[in-house]
């Protein structure tokens, strides 16, 4: 371990906090209390035993759920204590940065975790309990890790630069080009050929396979052909096959399809296992791409430590009768909105795409007409107010692709690039760890 020189403050914080601990434990107390001891010192805080017991517990309990061997204790603890320094590290690092998660976004980001589980909360707080967690404990871990994310976010996004001439290559590459291209929801009904079958059964397999078809074009619903005829394994689920990249699709089907209209459907084709029929559920990607696009502008009012989330929502609704009545909007954003992005151009986002908004500022923006004012409304990041300015349908397929092929460099080089972060925030952090 790289020994570092002495920080003052550190030293004066472990002392008083020995001092607070050693006095925790005197004789004037009618029950005696074990002793806490810090075992690392990481700038201005410190870990306790505690600290690391509590951690060390969940891993054991984690590693034994999956099934594996226990390392030795010594190595454990070492890696344990490390991870504990690395997210203490980043804590300091979040609060420095005056990064905050409040309980109302705990709350939800908790309520989505149980969501994702398929639980409600008292059955995700019950499952904490059944595992030996403490409730409240996981609940500030969970703050704890969102902020690290946070943090991460942050300060590894400013570190990562893709370079225009990076982007051209990974579009002219194959893998660019498949990860690009345009992709498919499609479902299949396979009307099965027996093996070695004779031609009397391969007969009576097409004219069932193109009885089908007419049915389809005739307006019979593909998903309930699919469960009463198909042998294909997905026939139980209306022989939905998922979404599928043009480039992963066998010939015939990847000139046939790319040539079909959404919900269009192939005639059946003669494959080793039987007659197949295609239909497309759904496009996207790929060279042509229509998006819609709303201009909009809004006004954000953020609940603080000094204004809570009711407050918050008496003044969106003053600034909502105040434009009602005349005001102009793009100035009451200007010296209202807390969007630091749109405020200082009057709450305006420009054409945006609403897919890129969350989806409660994208459901009322869909339900407001243009040139039309909104009620009040609340997302994860505050109170609202917007108006929109126009609608369009914009061809986007070459900013669009070369927006999703920085997306993609950018999130391979992410992980890469939070190691090497790590690894230099540890580095030069001021670290002491307490013998045993």
């Amino acid at each position: 371990m790289k020994i570092k020189r002495s920080n003052p403050l550190s030293r004066l914080i472990a002392g008083l906090l020995l001092g607070h601990l050693a006095l925790a434990a005197s004789p004037l107390q009618a029950q005696i209390r074990p002793l806490d001891r810090i075992v690392a010192i990481v700038d201005n805080d410190v870990i306790m035993q505690s600290q690391l017991d509590l951690r060390m517990q969940e891993v054991r309990r984690t590693i034994s759920q999956r099934g594996a061997d226990l390392p030795p204790e010594s190595v454990l603890r070492q890696q344990v204590l490390e991870r504990l320094i690395s997210e203490n590290i980043q804590l300091q690092m979040a609060l420095r940065a005056g990064i905050r998660i409040g309980d109302e976004e705990l709350n939800q980001a908790i309520t989505s975790i149980a969501q994702r589980n398929s639980m409600t909360l008292a059955q995700f707080q019950a499952k904490l309990v059944k595992d030996g967690m403490d409730p409240q404990e996981a609940r500030e871990q969970i703050r704890r890790e969102m902020l690290i994310t946070r943090v991460r976010q942050r300060r590894v996004a400013e570190r990562i630069q893709i370079s225009e001439q990076e982007i051209r290559n990974f579009l002219a590459s194959d893998l660019g080009r498949m990860q690009l291209s345009e992709e498919y929801h499609l479902a299949n009904i396979l009307i099965p050929i027996p093996e070695a079958a004779e031609s009397s059964a391969i007969q009576t397999a097409e004219r069932l396979a193109e009885d089908t078809y007419r049915q389809l074009k005739q307006g019979a619903d593909f998903a309930e052909l699919a469960v009463a005829r198909s042998a294909s394994e997905n026939a139980l689920d209306g022989g939905d096959m998922g979404w599928r990249k043009a480039a992963q699709l066998p010939p015939p089907f990847d000139d046939i399809i790319r040539n079909l209209p959404i919900g269009g459907v192939t005639e059946p084709i003669r494959t080793p296992p039987g007659f197949i029929l295609v239909k497309v559920l759904a496009k996207r990607g790929g060279d042509s791409l229509i998006r819609d696009e709303v201009r909009v502008r809004h006004i954000l009012i953020k609940p603080s430590e000094i204004r809570s989330i009711e407050e918050s929502r008496r003044l969106i609704e003053r600034i909502h009768t105040q434009i009602k009545g005349g005001e102009d909007f793009g100035e009451l954003a200007k010296n209202f909105s807390e969007d630091p992005g749109s405020a200082l151009n009057g709450g305006d986002l420009d054409w945006i795409d609403p897919e890129s908004l969350v989806p409660e500022f994208r459901q009322m923006m869909a339900s407001t007409p243009s040139g039309q004012l909104s009620a009040p409304f609340r997302t994860t990041y505050g109170w609202h107010i917007l108006q929109v300015l126009g609608r369009r349908a914009t061809d986007n397929s070459e900013s669009f692709r070369h927006q999703q092929a920085m997306s993609l460099l950018r999130n391979r080089r992410f992980d890469e690039e939070v190691q090497s972060w790590l690894r230099q925030i540890r580095d030069e952090a001021y670290v002491e760890i307490k013998q045993q």
